[in-house]
């Protein structure tokens, strides 16, 4: 049994939207569909998998933009962020027309996820860990069996998350990365939000924003 995974870019953020499968039941869950649809859905036909859920790391535009009418168009069910992002899905049509990218539902969803919290696609299991600083909601998927990590906008290949928004806090995200991130081990590979993938090994080396020597730097 392995979970599959394909990232699809949407938006004009070019948003690392994941596709990810059982590849023994061939159910499927989208991770992040902040736009493109079209582009999201012909992925899932092209690899014959059936959509179960939609899973989110937090509710910002181009991350959740589409939830809901992907939850609507195919009665999907809706799990994620942490309910610390509340107030930013609320705010996803505002969200929409600040950055011109169209129109944006609001949602509930079918269940918030907490620190611990693990959620199925087919017969695999992702954990979940609740990671706040770039918002306060954002949650991360872990499969742990294919070292393989979720992370949105928590951490990107030699960079962090903005904590310039609201609800943002940067010291937040540090501890949320060193404590919660890095020791689910140094040969996971991740998907970020946006850019290319990478290890929390390779950003423990060298992220110049919170690997090892820019935090001993910082408490020196």
């Amino acid at each position: 049994m392995t979970l599959r995974a394909v990232v699809v870019p949407v938006t004009a953020f070019a948003q690392n939207c994941s596709v990810i499968w059982c590849d023994q039941t061939l159910e499927a869950a989208v991770i992040d569909p902040g736009g493109d649809l079209d582009r999201i859905l012909a992925v899932v036909e092209q690899h014959g998998v059936r959509l179960v859920k939609i899973l989110l790391t937090h509710a910002h535009i181009d991350h959740a933009g589409a939830a809901a009418e992907l939850a609507k168009r195919l009665s999907l069910p809706i799990e994620g962020p942490h309910e610390g992002d509340r107030f930013w899905i609320e705010q996803l049509p505002q969200q929409a027309m600040m950055f011109g990218l169209g129109q944006s539902g609001v949602f509930e969803p079918e269940r918030w996820l907490h620190q611990g919290d693990e959620v199925t696609v087919g017969e695999s299991t992702l954990a979940v860990r609740h990671c706040p600083g770039h918002t306060p909601g954002h949650v991360i998927f872990f499969a742990p069996t294919e070292g393989l990590a979720f992370v949105g906008d928590v951490l990107f290949a030699g960079s962090i998350g903005r904590t310039d928004f609201p609800g943002g806090d940067h010291a937040t995200l540090i501890r949320s990365i060193r404590d919660n991130l890095f020791p689910l081990g140094n040969e996971v590979r991740f998907v970020p939000g946006h850019g290319p993938m990478s290890t929390f090994g390779e950003e423990r080396r060298a992220n110049p924003f919170v690997g090892d020597a820019a935090v001993a730097q910082n408490r020196s």
